[in-house]
């Protein structure tokens, strides 16, 4: 199984993230591996999670290829900054696939802490 999928299944096992409970939306992961597509679908009620294989319409859709897709799931890559490079494509609700994008692992850059400041 990759990554991506692993990631997946694991969202979807979960069934509910407490980070999105004041969420509602669809949005459609589109992952291109040469000619072939992947589509996940993500349904979110309110934090509760329902994840599909399904490309069906969804408010937001989320392009990438498979190797970012890849780097996403094992923490290797940012969304915002795979969106600011035009690696990322996202066609809808800009702030949902923001938020959608925090579920994934964090960079190990991003989890440095902050600096003491002697509190």
């Amino acid at each position: 199984m990759t990554a991506t999928g692993a990631f997946f299944e694991q969202l979807a096992a979960v069934g509910h993230e407490p980070r999105l409970c004041k969420v509602h939306g669809r949005v459609r992961f589109d992952i291109r591996d040469g000619d072939q597509v992947e589509r996940w679908l993500l349904d979110i009620d309110h934090g509760r999670l329902r994840i599909t294989r399904d490309d069906g319409p969804a408010g937001t859709v989320i392009t990438v290829s498979a190797e970012v897709a890849e780097a996403m799931s094992r923490g290797e890559m940012n969304g915002l900054a795979g969106i600011a490079r035009g690696e990322i494509q996202v066609d809808g609700d800009l702030g949902l696939a923001l938020r959608v994008g925090r579920l994934f692992p964090a960079p190990p850059d991003s989890r440095r802490a902050l600096p003491d400041r002697g509190r």
